[in-house]
């Protein structure tokens, strides 16, 4: 018999696979439990559509992520924070301050999609790791100024 699995299956495949399992095991557990749906000729085409759609979005995104980091470049931000007479910043800069002072070069990035190497606690040089997607991450340089 063979079924189209609409989610991942240990130990038969992965979501999207057309797969033959035996009669049983499809009609009694697979497609009850919404794992899979037979393999009709239709749904077969349905799956191959969904399929294409997905890698083309896909790719879609990726080619953004990577156009962003292109344009962001070797950009030095500058964060102004009050700082003490040592160099010691009262608090410590966050993802949020790096997000929008991209944001006011006209760059989009979230908060949380920004990763620094260390804990900004002082006034310096210091850089972040923008994670655009998963196979697109771009270092990004800024210095914390004193207000």
């Amino acid at each position: 018999m063979q079924v189209i699995l609409k989610d991942d299956v240990k130990g038969v495949g992965y979501k999207n696979d057309v797969v033959d399992v035996k009669p049983g095991y499809g009609r009694n557990y697979l497609i009850p439990q919404g794992l899979a749906v037979m393999a009709t000729p239709s749904a077969k085409k349905v799956v191959e559509e969904n399929v294409r759609q997905a890698a083309h979005k896909a790719d879609k995104i990726q080619k953004d992520a990577q156009e962003l980091a292109n344009r962001i470049g070797e950009t030095v931000l500058n964060i102004p924070a009050k700082a003490g007479e040592t160099g010691k910043i009262f608090g410590a800069v966050t993802t949020l301050q790096v997000s929008e002072a991209l944001k006011s070069l006209g760059y989009e990035v979230d908060r949380k999609r920004i990763d620094f190497d260390q804990e900004v606690k002082s006034l310096g040089e210091y850089t972040a790791t923008l994670n655009l997607h998963k196979e697109v991450k771009h270092q990004v340089r800024f210095n914390v100024v004193e207000a």
